[in-house]
């Protein structure tokens, strides 16, 4: 019952966090930010929400948030690794696929990387 209430409440944040990721990548490129500074700015303000919502809500264990300190270390370092992967796979579509291509493409990238996160989340960040 656990699994289903968590991968519901992160699926929630998660698109939230994706719209808010996607809006702030396309406005920011848009603009004449570079892909990589766009995308690592993106990210950075979609996380924050993610992580207060996700340890607020999602995997709260009975009623209590699960934040703090050490779990913010955690999820700083899961974040880290999914920006670098995540901002190598856009800067490689915007070489080959051009700026307005990759902003169409961005959700797919977030949404494969959600799965990892989701696993990281469940069993370390949270836990």
């Amino acid at each position: 019952m656990a699994l289903i209430r968590q991968g519901g409440g992160f699926i929630l944040v998660g698109g939230l966090q994706l719209l808010i990721d996607w809006l702030l990548f396309v406005a920011l490129s848009a603009l004449g930010m570079p892909v990589v500074a766009a995308n690592v700015a993106a990210r950075a303000s979609a996380a924050l929400i993610g992580f207060w919502l996700n340890g607020r809500y999602t995997f709260a264990h009975g009623g209590q948030p699960r934040l703090g300190g050490r779990r913010l270390l955690r999820f700083a370092l899961v974040w880290i690794g999914l920006t670098l992967l995540s901002t190598w796979l856009i800067r490689a579509l915007d070489l080959q696929l051009g700026l307005q291509l990759t902003w169409i493409a961005k959700p797919v990238v977030e949404a494969g990387l959600a799965v990892l996160s989701f696993l990281l989340a469940r069993h370390w960040i949270y836990r």
